[in-house]
């Protein structure tokens, strides 16, 4: 299969009403592609199950899978010739929106003065005019704009079509090896990455760094946290921190730990059930699939630990391992028959500015509307 064909078969599992998705990892050349059999809608028990996973923001609902016995999958190289399509972005927020956004955001802080809570992630969805048959064209925007992000497609006609290029993982594992990141802190990216950042993004890092490791506690005694660094995803920079570890038992507890990961400060706030809390009553909107999580869950892949040995029996090349790659859901958009919904947020503490706040948002959503 190629490039154009595997996109082709999207479009005719779109038009036929059969769920699949399309994804490539951050910085990789590969388009990958999962074309589900049939149109049931399957869902993750433990997540012990093997298959692409696409999961809700509330942890209460439960996470949809397209599961790789019921599907065919494919892997074809990215022809970038055929998706470098040129496009503009346009902000279509209106005045009623920022006041409202502003509103909530104003509410949380002083939720916060009283001791509520420390963090608070708020969003807002914003309409575009975008035709959900126009789907692949914003697709291939998105693989040529954004290559260092998570970029997916993914489609079930039973609960809608989503796209997004994210730039933080959930969770990587390999055997019973795992990866986690703290992404956090936003600003603006101005040609350089070497920037200064303030007191607000550092203490709003801080807490989703600290969240993640004590979360961790019980499923790894020994976890290797990472200097602080500054990354670019698309027009905006933030603070990341590279989390990682062993589990203490021989396998894996991949349930726990995504209980224990997801949702993150990064995209929930702190602490985790009271900033819940206040984003259902006050956010007044469903964020259905944004900020909630996806990709491959227990998936077997051989592993290749030196290359130089890849023909002597019994070497570490060839060593099937079971491995799990999942990304938040941010940067994101669903799309419908004649209209389109971008959903972006950010992290609100006690020293966040309102006006700032809604700027954020702004420059967010133009990793989406660049590609429209």
């Amino acid at each position: 299969m190629t490039f154009s064909s595997l996109l082709e078969s999207a479009e005719t599992y779109f038009n036929e009403a059969l769920p699949f998705v399309l994804y490539r990892e951050p910085n990789a050349t590969e388009l990958k592609g999962v074309f589900q059999t049939d149109d049931t809608v399957y869902y993750t028990t433990d997540y012990s199950e093997s298959g692409f996973v696409f999961a809700p923001f509330d942890s209460e609902q439960k996470t949809v899978l397209l599961p790789f016995a019921n599907s065919e999958a494919f892997s074809v190289t990215v022809n970038y010739d055929e998706v470098s399509l040129k496009s503009k972005s346009k902000d279509t927020a209106t005045l009623a929106d920022k006041e409202a956004h502003i509103a909530v955001v104003e509410k949380a802080i002083e939720s916060m003065k009283a001791g509520n809570f420390q963090k608070v992630v708020l969003s807002r969805k914003e309409m575009v005019e975008v035709k959900a048959e126009d789907f692949l064209a914003i697709y291939k925007r998105l693989l040529s704009n954004y290559r260092t992000a998570y970029v997916y497609c993914w489609y079930h006609p039973k609960i809608g079509l989503w796209l997004g290029a994210t730039p933080e993982t959930l969770l990587k594992t390999e055997g019973n090896r795992f990866k986690t990141m703290s992404l956090a802190g936003t600003q603006k990216y101005k040609d350089t990455e070497a920037v200064e950042w303030q007191e607000k993004e550092k203490e709003e890092q801080h807490i989703v760094t600290q969240f993640i490791t004590s979360s961790l506690q019980g499923v790894s005694d020994r976890l290797e946290v990472s200097d602080l660094q500054t990354v670019r995803a698309g027009g905006v920079l933030h603070l990341k921190t590279e989390i990682s570890g062993r589990s203490n038992s021989r396998h894996l507890d991949l349930q726990s730990v995504i209980g224990a990961l997801h949702p993150t400060p990064a995209v929930c706030g702190y602490p985790k059930l009271l900033a819940k809390a206040f984003i259902l009553e006050n956010e007044n909107y469903s964020r259905e699939f944004y900020a909630g999580f996806l990709g491959e869950l227990n998936k077997k892949v051989k592993i290749n630990r030196n290359p130089k040995l890849r023909n002597v029996e019994n070497s570490a090349y060839g060593t099937v391992k079971t491995v799990s790659n999942l990304f938040v859901n941010l940067r994101c958009m669903q799309l419908k028959k004649h209209e389109g919904y971008i959903y972006v947020g950010g992290g609100i503490t006690t020293s966040s500015d309102p006006e700032s706040e809604w700027e954020e948002t702004i420059n967010k959503s133009r990793t989406i509307k660049n590609s429209l």
